[in-house]
């Protein structure tokens, strides 16, 4: 496991971008008016949303950036927040773990919106509870019931009856959550949703909840740092932030029945045989949770870049899309080290077609 130092930042984080050498999208005179702009001290391109990814797209800048030094201004403020920004026009880019409602699409000012999927990653059930030697086994609605606030303590029946000869401790048990709109929370609840009617009914699915119970924490590193100092703290987060910290994990139980733990295989196997199925006209806002298949870990998604099919600014528009390009294609190799899987070759070649239909130059 690869640990990156800037991974778990609070607030605006400055990474840098630029053109990669050979790049088929790319050219030596914006190269060069690339490595100019970088030398002013400018950033060229700005985003803002997802902390779900943030582990990942900050390599991703980094690398990037050696190429040229041209910098990216993303913030980590979680989807909701992203879609926002974005929507609003104040940052070129926006980044979800959530795709955007027919209703937030008909909202942004500067009209259609594309969704590119760059990665694909878990959502695990992390937890603190240091008596415990060996990762719990949950099922979902065993979890939908313990965020709802119906179970109080770790050593409850229905706990010990999927976990035969573990010693559950009579502490308490601590839910934390989300504090925040959140694409995380999003994949957690849409999860929760296909598998549990309780849940389904109430609070649902969605990017920001009405939750019944627990405790409140900004971002994957603030429900990670929340569990990981509170003993039977219980939370859900994104794969790399609970590897990071060393944090426990559980088996979920899946379609097919079976305990599977978080990793790059079973999330593979989530998404496996989807890209191939895509219909000629998607718009690739779909989603993977409970997928069947016995190696399927139940809690996979897709997340997503969000940019506007027209960019008013050609040459920031022609940046931005060139860093896309180099991500899907060069970027991906670095997925698996930080506990991502990488999207199939086959969807990559259907991204390069629609990267081509985004008009560049034009209004909207």
């Amino acid at each position: 496991m690869k640990f990156l130092p800037l991974i778990f930042g609070i607030g605006a984080t400055l990474v840098a971008c630029g053109k990669e050498a050979g790049n088929s999208r790319a050219d030596s005179g914006a190269g060069a008016s690339s490595a100019a702009t970088a030398s002013r001290g400018g950033a060229m391109v700005t985003g803002a949303g997802a902390t779900f990814p943030y582990p990942i797209y900050s390599k991703w800048f980094t690398d990037y950036a050696a190429k040229t030094g041209v910098k990216i201004n993303y913030q980590p403020i979680g989807s909701g927040g992203g879609i926002r920004q974005l929507s609003e026009q104040t940052v070129d880019f926006g980044a979800s773990d959530a795709p955007m409602t027919d209703e937030e699409m008909m909202k942004a000012k500067g009209g259609p919106i594309q969704h590119i999927p760059t990665v694909l990653g878990a959502v695990c059930i992390t937890y603190n509870v240091p008596e415990l030697t060996q990762p719990l086994r949950l099922t979902g609605d065993l979890i939908a019931d313990i965020f709802l606030g119906k179970i109080t303590k770790w050593n409850d029946s229905r706990i010990a009856a999927l976990n035969p000869g573990v010693a559950l401790p009579n502490r308490n048990l601590l839910v934390v959550h989300r504090a925040e709109a959140s694409g995380t929370t999003y994949i957690f609840s849409d999860y929760l949703s296909s598998v549990s009617g309780a849940w389904k009914a109430a609070p649902g699915k969605g990017k920001e909840l009405s939750w019944p119970a627990g405790l409140g924490a900004k971002g994957n590193d603030g429900v990670t740092g929340q569990v990981k100092q509170t003993p039977g703290a219980i939370g859900y987060v994104e794969l790399a932030y609970a590897r990071q910290n060393r944090l426990p994990t559980a088996l979920v139980r899946n379609a097919s029945a079976q305990f599977v733990a978080p990793s790059i295989d079973a999330v593979t196997a989530a998404a496996a045989g989807v890209a191939a199925k895509l219909p000629p006209n998607t718009d690739y806002r779909i989603s993977i949770v409970n997928a069947p298949g016995a190696q399927a870990y139940p809690i996979s998604s897709f997340t997503w870049i969000l940019v506007y099919k027209t960019i008013p600014n050609a040459d920031r528009g022609k940046q931005l899309l060139d860093f896309v390009h180099w991500a899907l294609h060069d970027g991906e190799g670095s997925a698996a080290s930080l506990d991502y899987a990488p999207l199939p070759a086959v969807l990559v070649t259907r991204l390069d077609s629609t990267l081509a239909t985004i008009k560049l130059g034009a209004t909207p």
